[in-house]
Formats: C-alpha cells, sequence, structure tokens
C-alpha cells in the first residue's frame, strides 16, 4: 500500500474548518467538478463526484464530531483516479482559538500509473481540500 500524508496548519478555528472538511455532502459543483450528489445521511452515505465526465464514489465509513475525523472509502472500480484499494481520513485538530492542524491521510494502490505520480494527484486533492477550507474561512 501506499500513503500520502498531508498535514498543514490553517489560522482558522478548528471548528469553522472542520465544518467545512468534515461536511462529507458539502462539495460544490465548480473547477474540475461538473456534479455532486450525495445519498443518504452519516455512516454509510455515498456521494457521488463527477470530473471530466467520469464519477468517483465514495462512502463515508467513520464520522466523529467530538473528535472532528472522518474515514471515506472509494467504493467504485472505474473511478478515474490511479488509485485502488482507496481510503483516507481527515482529521481537525485545535491549535488553540485561530489555529489549527488539519491531518489527511489517504492509503491505496496505484493503479494505471506510477505510484509517484499516482501520490502526486492524491496530494493534489488534499492540498486543495484544504487550500478550499483556508479560502472558505478568510485564512
Amino acid at each position: 500500500m501506499t500513503t500520502v500524508e498531508v498535514v498543514e496548519t490553517v489560522n482558522s478555528n478548528a471548528q469553522s474548518v472542520w465544518d467545512i472538511l468534515g461536511n462529507f455532502g458539502g462539495l460544490t459543483v465548480g473547477g474540475p467538478i461538473t456534479a455532486f450528489s450525495v445519498e443518504g445521511e452519516g455512516v454509510g452515505a455515498v456521494r457521488t463526484i463527477t470530473m471530466g465526465g467520469a464519477d468517483i464514489v465514495e462512502r463515508l465509513e467513520e464520522f466523529d464530531t467530538g473528535a472532528m475525523a472522518l474515514t471515506y472509502t472509494i467504493i467504485n472500480d472505474d473511478c478515474p483516479l490511479p488509485v485502488s484499494g482507496y481510503s483516507a481520513t481527515i482529521k481537525v485538530t485545535s491549535n488553540g482559538d485561530n489555529a489549527c492542524t488539519v491531518e489527511w491521510v489517504g492509503t491505496f494502490e496505484p493503479k494505471g500509473a506510477p505510484e509517484e505520480a499516482a501520490s502526486d494527484v492524491v496530494r493534489g486533492i488534499y492540498t486543495g481540500g484544504i487550500a478550499g477550507a483556508r479560502k472558505a474561512t478568510g485564512s
């Protein structure tokens, strides 16, 4: 298994960042995302993200509001990302009133691409998600 870990400090309240990154159904259409839908609520909910005419289907496996952590998996074999057996965890930890640490860790087997290329794609998703949280919280 390949592991990609991104740990970044965000200069914003941990709860504000968790409200964004922990909202499994909170993605919006725009940029590379051309469609988005969610079926169900809480653990077991499934979201479909359409990018470039292909779908990424993810299921929420664990959700802990108190720990500000969630785990999700990609469940479709025809996912356009160069990964298989993908699972990721997002965790937000408070560093005081206006700072927190976001830890986003994923494991997978590279599929159809070298390990480094697959890791770069995954790392880009994580850093982009954290950048989106920074922008949304004004930090």
